[in-house]
């Protein structure tokens, strides 16, 4: 089945609309509705040429702790040869509308619509909107944490069109995981996944875990339980879910319902105030 990425495309509601929504501010989870990405929340970054973009997670006291989530748009021609400013950020880029032309160590590589980019801490790269139409990513920025003994990892071009998802044990397949980096590589501290659930699927349980949580809804609708609560939520739509929050999941349908995942992972619990970063 050909995958299907939402976009936000900003504008703004008449002024015959309702104020009311579905965006939720808890100290345990935030839902962020796709209403809410208008073109006055939009933000603009040094060095980058044509672009703006909504910010959906930040370091915050009572929200992210561990990363920062963006939806990049940009115009054709625009881009940046000076896209990351923090040397100890790493960073996962997914393209969702559009074509861009990343280029890595002097390397030049053609990213379209569910094309992934894995880059290491203090890597050099540019961007560059190369085609006709606009283009559209979502850019998850994590601090690397060095492990003495375990080297950077390497840099990683993907599609999720190449990669077949790994089905949860006895759901018959209405629970998968698309994994772009392989869960037993320890050099990574993050992962960003999609997943997927056919109508009808669900999470059986109350997950209640360590991982931090940040997801887009690419595709369909469902009901998610967040904490106490159970919430609407489809394409377009964004979750937070701080660590230990409990969640669970069902899939109405009708069609398959769809998100990008970010979790951090791979290290032990820090028992001292971290560095600032």
């Amino acid at each position: 089945m050909t995958p299907s990425y939402y976009t936000p495309k900003g504008g703004h509601p008449g002024q015959d609309q309702l104020l009311t929504d579905r965006a939720i501010f808890t100290t345990a989870y935030a839902v962020i509705p796709k209403g809410t990405m208008r073109d006055i929340v939009t933000s603009f970054l040094p060095f980058w040429e044509g672009t703006r973009l909504w910010v959906l997670a930040r370091p915050l006291s009572g929200f992210a702790e561990t990363f920062s989530h963006y939806i990049m748009e940009v115009q054709p021609g625009g881009g940046s040869d000076l896209p990351e400013s923090d040397p100890q950020a790493q960073g996962v880029l997914f393209v969702v509308e559009g074509r861009a032309t990343l280029s890595i160590d002097g390397q030049s590589h053609k990213l379209t619509p569910g094309g992934y980019a894995y880059l290491p801490a203090g890597q050099k790269w540019r961007l560059h909107n190369t085609g006709q139409d606009v283009l559209r990513f979502h850019w998850i920025r994590k601090a690397w944490q060095p492990v003495e003994g375990l080297e950077r990892p390497d840099p990683l071009i993907l599609n999720e069109a190449d990669i077949a998802p790994t089905a949860m044990p006895g759901t018959n397949g209405k629970w998968a995981t698309t994994r772009f980096v392989d869960p037993a590589d320890l050099r990574h501290d993050m992962h960003v996944t999609i997943v997927t659930f056919e109508p009808g699927g669900v999470i059986p349980f109350m997950e209640t875990h360590v991982m931090e949580h940040g997801l887009y809804v690419l595709e369909g609708k469902a009901v998610y339980r967040l904490n106490n609560d159970w919430v609407e939520v489809e394409a377009g739509d964004y979750m937070w879910l701080r660590a230990f929050c409990p969640q669970a999941c069902y899939a109405g349908g009708p069609g398959r319902f769809r998100y990008l995942l970010y979790k951090d992972v791979n290290r032990h619990m820090p028992l001292h105030p971290m560095a600032p970063r």
